[in-house]
């Protein structure tokens, strides 16, 4: 007999990527005492670095995530809920 094919998704697997980077993100952001999503907001309308904290690594962290596509999941999640 044979097992069932394994399917992945390369899709689902680098949303969920970039959910816990923003997730890190946030609580680094949150840890050092900043309001998270303002801070979020700003970089990513400016894409400048400087609004996100060296603390926990996330500004290097955030700068891993395509803008363009963290925007797109993020309406696209609105939308549907």
């Amino acid at each position: 007999m044979h097992e069932p094919t394994m399917i992945f998704s390369i899709k689902e697997d680098k949303e969920k990527e970039m959910k816990r980077t923003l997730l890190a993100v946030y609580d680094a952001l949150k840890e050092k005492g900043y309001n998270p999503v303002n801070q979020i907001v700003g970089y990513i309308l400016s894409e400048d670095p400087t609004y996100i904290t060296t603390h926990n690594n996330a500004r290097s962290l955030i700068r891993k995530i395509d803008r363009d596509e963290l925007l797109n999941l993020l309406i696209k999640s609105y939308l549907n809920d």
